[in-house]
């Protein structure tokens, strides 16, 4: 499907602060700012002494090093469901093993994938390759030529980092293209034209970048030319967010699209036709892609338009053509009612295949347009209470999709079918990798400080005693319209179910559960109703005696680190232990700092002072109290981090170092926004944080 996604990713990894400057008149002087100075040499020893204090309370016993070692068996698994993508009439996969911890690019047939144990051809080795480069290349995928399927652009990152290398591969060769197509590193947003040019959005120097760090010019960039030269055909302003370009390759529908990604939730969106620039017109905060003949349009709010009106969280579809020349007729592919919403929508060559959440249950359909209005017909074979999705396997040619469901005690299963047909074939299913008799998953609904009603879902022991004694983890994260569902976590059930304790996933407002309205209603001003949400499920908790608040922790990472970082500031009588991950900490400095300036549309903009007046109450770094109750915290971040910027982390345990507070830190020197650039240091920095709750949600 040719609808392009702006990914929530940061600016160029900066080793100080964004150098744009707030008025900070009216709060003191941060006496930690010297922190924010990512790879300094004073900071960086700060980072290593902090280390050797979590490792030395967490990490030298023998619960520790059994669990490292079974999470890092579970990751390298050779019994795991190796992923595909079809290339051409190839099935690629990426897998990161013992013997391969950065990993393998490879191949085999369709035949071949339905055996048990596949035979895989090497396509490129990033172990030998960082040999032999000296580089610690972590694999962030490949964009390939269509319809071709031969050239692709192959994205390499150092670390993890967001930024990353680009460089032309050749994949009947099996090798880069000698003066190919390379980009240095970068937050680049590259896109074939056709064999010859590419569309590149990218760092072209001063001037170039919007104040998020993103590219604001793209440019055409033809083989065998400097990419100084390259001519500009796009450019957004500089307090926009970011801009890219693209062309559909589908034959019969080439096209050229810019889209100018004015904040977090508005765009514009222009296609290119003869020489000139068409704009779409869309409501701004509204998504758009572009299929074959059609228009599709996902509201996020709602739409008056040809005498008719669509409710905020629709799809929509229009004929493109039609649309381009003045008609307005829209169908309505999804509508949202109170419970339900859209999660997802995407293509194959004559369907639309769209998930929808029923009070946070997975529902799929595929519609086809025919007989003048489209069709629906339901996927079966999707769990009541679980995860379940559909992708396409080539959107250019096929029906073909890939169906992969999962429960909380479920493993992975992988089908093959088609799409609008009942059949399917099962090709691959995970094994268990902890033991789930005796447990079981129930839904729950909170209510919150408002009235407002919160489902979770527990998972935990079926005769679990109600007497308050149980360690449970509460985990959210009530942001950026993205929905939790309780699906198949090999770790989390091998660390924290196997020993009969409760995991419990809150689905509070900021999320996606229920569309777009549950998502804006803890926008901005209205942030506190995501965190009165949380703690009325800890309350729930609490009152249905699953657990006690001495037994009872949270976790949560990114924006969730913010969730539970107010946790801890806010509720620390009602959590016994608090595990943040890569957190945003210091409200007045965020859109300072790496990619925080396109985040201003969710929580508001400090640098206001009727902004900052709301920001602050919800900001962790700016409301510790020295003489304050507070919960026992593990921090963790991570250096290469380019996305969330790690001052958040440090200065925060700085903080509460200088004001005694229980606190453990540990910063992994790579590893990007996800903590973590192989299987290893993943499973490593997971056992951290479970053996930190464990041991401290039992004592």
């Amino acid at each position: 499907m040719k609808r392009f996604t702006i990914y929530l990713l940061g600016s160029l990894f900066f080793a100080m602060p964004h150098p744009r400057a707030a008025d900070m008149s009216d709060t003191p002087p941060d006496p930690h700012l010297w922190l924010e100075d990512v790879t300094g040499d004073k900071p960086l020893a700060w980072v290593r002494e902090r280390n050797a204090e979590c490792v030395a309370t967490l990490a030298e016993n023998e619960a520790f090093t059994n669990l490292e070692a079974r999470l890092l068996a579970i990751l390298d698994s050779q019994e795991r469901i190796p992923m595909v993508s079809k290339i051409g009439d190839r099935f690629y996969n990426f897998w990161r093993d013992a013997a391969n911890p950065k990993g393998l690019w490879r191949r085999t047939t369709l035949e071949e994938y339905r055996k048990p144990e596949p035979a895989w051809e090497t396509v490129l080795d990033l172990d030998a390759l960082a040999a032999a480069e000296g580089e610690n290349w972590v694999w962030h995928g490949a964009t390939v030529l269509e319809p071709e399927g031969r050239l692709c652009l192959v994205s390499l990152s150092r670390g993890g980092a967001d930024a990353d290398v680009v460089r032309e591969f050749d994949l009947v060769t099996k090798a880069f293209v000698t003066d190919g197509f390379t980009l240095p590193e970068a937050k680049s947003r590259v896109a074939w034209r056709d064999k010859s040019s590419l569309f590149v959005a990218t760092d072209f120097g001063p001037g170039s970048l919007t104040t998020s760090g993103y590219p604001r010019t793209v440019r055409e960039w033809r083989r065998g030319t400097p990419l100084a030269e390259a001519p500009l055909v796009f450019e957004g302003e500089a307090d926009d967010m970011s801009v890219v370009g693209y062309r559909d390759l589908t034959p019969g529908f080439e096209r050229d699209f810019f889209l100018r990604q004015k904040t977090f939730y508005t765009s514009d969106f222009f296609l290119r036709r003869e020489g000139r620039l068409v704009k779409i017109e869309k409501p701004d905060d509204a998504n758009v892609a572009i299929h074959r003949e059609w228009l599709l349009v996902e509201l996020r709010s709602d739409w008056d338009i040809a005498g008719r009106s669509y409710r905020a969280g629709s799809l929509l579809a229009a004929d493109f053509e039609g649309f381009l020349a003045g008609d307005r007729t829209f169908h309505v592919l999804f509508e949202p009612t109170e419970r339900t919403s859209l999660a997802a929508f995407s293509t194959t060559r004559n369907h639309v295949l769209i998930t929808t959440l029923d009070n946070v249950r997975n529902r799929l359909s595929a519609l086809s347009f025919r007989d003048g209005d489209w069709q629906r017909a339901p996927l079966s074979g999707v769990p009541d209470i679980g995860t379940a999705s559909v992708i396409p396997v080539d959107d250019l040619e096929s029906d073909d999709v890939f169906l992969i469901t999962a429960t909380a005690l479920q493993p992975s299963t992988l089908f093959l079918g088609k799409a609008g047909a009942d059949d399917v074939e099962k090709l691959k299913q995970s094994p268990a990798f902890f033991a789930a008799d005796g447990l079981t998953i129930s839904q729950h609904e909170a209510v919150s400080k408002d009235g407002t009603r919160i489902p979770y879902f527990q998972i935990g022991p079926r005769d679990l005693p109600l007497d308050g004694s149980t360690p449970t983890l509460l985990y959210g994260y009530g942001g950026f319209e993205i929905p939790l569902l309780p699906g198949y976590s090999p770790t989390a059930g091998a660390a924290w179910l196997e020993r009969g304790h409760v995991y419990v996933i809150a689905n509070i407002r900021g999320g996606g559960e229920f569309g777009p309205r549950w998502h804006q209603a803890a926008l901005k001003e209205n942030r506190p109703r995501a965190y009165e949400d949380f703690i009325a499920v800890a309350e729930d908790l609490v009152r249905r005696k699953v657990t006690s608040a001495k037994h009872l922790g949270a976790k949560g990472g990114s924006n969730g680190g913010l969730l539970v970082g107010n946790m801890y500031t806010m509720r620390p009588d009602l959590f016994g232990a608090i595990v943040c991950q890569v957190p945003l900490l210091d409200m007045r400095r965020f859109h300072l700092l790496l990619a925080g300036a396109s985040w201003t549309g969710e929580y508001g903009n400090p640098d206001l002072p009727e902004e900052w007046l709301f920001i602050q109450g919800f900001s962790p770094y700016h409301n510790t109290d020295r003489a304050k109750l507070s919960s026992p915290l593990l921090i963790t971040t991570s250096t290469r981090d380019d996305r969330v910027h790690p001052g958040h982390a440090r200065k925060m345990t700085a903080l509460l170092k200088e004001q005694r507070k229980d606190v453990l830190y540990y910063e992994n020197i790579e590893g990007g926004h996800g903590g973590a650039a192989d299987n290893r240091q993943r499973a490593f920095m997971d056992a951290l944080g479970w053996i930190f709750l464990d041991r401290r949600l039992q004592e």
